[in-house]
């Protein structure tokens, strides 16, 4: 068998029956690798949402991860958007997301009994404001990298090791992260993001953001690559203004993961 830690082996060799939050990325993806290979095809099923705040390209990605790796993949389509608590765009947001997501899966796990649910926080997870863990409390979700005490560069080195294609994937939280706590998330808003972040990786910004700050997109881009993106921005202004944005706002400190988060504090 592949060289999977033996504290994942016995962690999962105690589940009746898995069924994942499965996002695309590479937390989630081992997740459900691991349920694949260590409980087989009878015993797992990884479950992903066609939210409007997935990316198309996250979806496409994970069901052709799921494919090649013969992991058994349900898409579902939550509502979180017409829930007036999520859609006003709270601090709290990522738990209504959450808590629509957990009650599908619970529902699933129903006719699957017994059976657990999994998802693909880690270690490094636990030390950010990250309210939809409240959620998968309340759900008894497992997280069994948590458990077995896996930060994000054991993650990734893991992933390396047995040769998935994600190992590397940059985080890609949910688009509705793109927008100030506060500012309400449309459909309309989240497909602007998309299509503002795609075209700043056609211009070669694989690690960006586009923050959707009222009618301007504040762009972010690695901290490397700030000086490079300040010479496109002629190019790129009117490129966003067709997008439907009034103008851009490039983010001199570049990109930092959770930045709207600050705040709150």
């Amino acid at each position: 068998m592949h060289n999977i830690p033996s504290s994942l082996r016995e962690w999962f060799s105690s589940c009746p029956f898995a069924i994942i939050a499965f996002s695309g990325g590479v937390d989630s993806s081992l997740v459900a690798w691991l349920a694949a290979e260590l409980l087989g095809p009878e015993k797992h099923l990884a479950v992903i949402s066609a939210s409007p705040s997935l990316k198309l390209s996250d979806l496409d990605e994970g069901k052709a991860f799921a494919a090649r790796h013969n992991i058994n993949l349900q898409i579902v389509e939550t509502q979180e958007l017409h829930n007036p608590d999520y859609a006003s765009n709270p601090a709290n947001r990522c738990y209504f997301c959450k808590h629509t997501l957990y009650t599908e899966l619970s529902e699933l796990a129903a006719a699957h009994a017994p059976c657990w649910i999994l998802n693909g926080t880690n270690t490094n997870d636990l030390g950010d404001y990250r309210p939809g863990l409240q959620a998968a409390s309340e759900f008894e979700v497992k997280s069994p990298l948590v458990e077995c005490g896996l930060d994000k560069a054991a993650v990734r080195e893991l992933a390396e090791a047995i040769g998935l294609e994600c190992w590397n994937k940059p985080a890609a939280p949910c688009l509705s992260s793109r927008i100030p706590y506060g500012q309400r998330v449309t459909v309309e808003k989240l497909r602007r993001i998309e299509a503002g972040e795609d075209l700043l990786k056609h211009h070669g910004f694989q690690v960006c953001r586009v923050r959707h700050e009222g009618d301007t997109a504040r762009i972010e881009v690695d901290a490397e690559q700030v000086e490079v993106a300040s010479g496109l921005l002629d190019t790129l202004e009117p490129a966003f203004q067709e997008l439907g944005f009034n103008g851009i706002d490039l983010d001199r400190e570049g990109f930092v993961s959770g930045k709207l988060n600050r705040a709150l504090k």
